[in-house]
């Protein structure tokens, strides 16, 4: 995405390759977006006051109520606190985000706080989804 540039892209543009790119729910509670009352936000990964860009990569579609009670928690955070609640939050979306994300900071350099944000929550959730994944018989 990075060549064309993100900065190019309306908010509806980016909303609409987000969908296409990770499914129409949202990534935290799963519940359908655009459907309804349920509008789909941005939600960025590495929130911008911690570092985050404003790429496309950095970004994950979320219900607006998602996305207002994460807050700046961290993804592993909320993760955490999404299935404390009962909700089943979309692991393999937001590790592949995490993962693209790493792959356009390398590719495009900079982003010196974000390097070791997202390389920790990688850490985190990849860890915990393989002891899930082996957890089970």
């Amino acid at each position: 995405m990075g060549e064309r540039g993100d900065a190019q892209l309306n908010r509806r543009e980016r909303m609409v390759i987000i969908l296409d790119r990770d499914g129409a729910e949202c990534v935290w509670c799963r519940r359908a977006l655009e459907v309804g009352l349920v509008a789909a936000t941005t939600e960025h990964l590495v929130p911008r006051i911690k570092g985050g860009p404003s790429w496309i990569e950095n970004e994950l579609a979320a219900c607006r109520r998602c996305n207002g009670e994460r807050g700046h928690r961290t993804p592993g955070e909320w993760f955490d606190e999404c299935e404390r609640r009962g909700w089943n939050p979309n692991r393999a979306t937001i590790v592949r985000a995490l993962h693209s994300l790493n792959e356009a900071i390398a590719r495009r350099g900079g982003q010196r706080r974000a390097r070791p944000y997202v390389a920790s929550q990688l850490r985190r959730l990849d860890r915990a989804g393989g002891q899930a994944a082996t957890a089970d018989p």
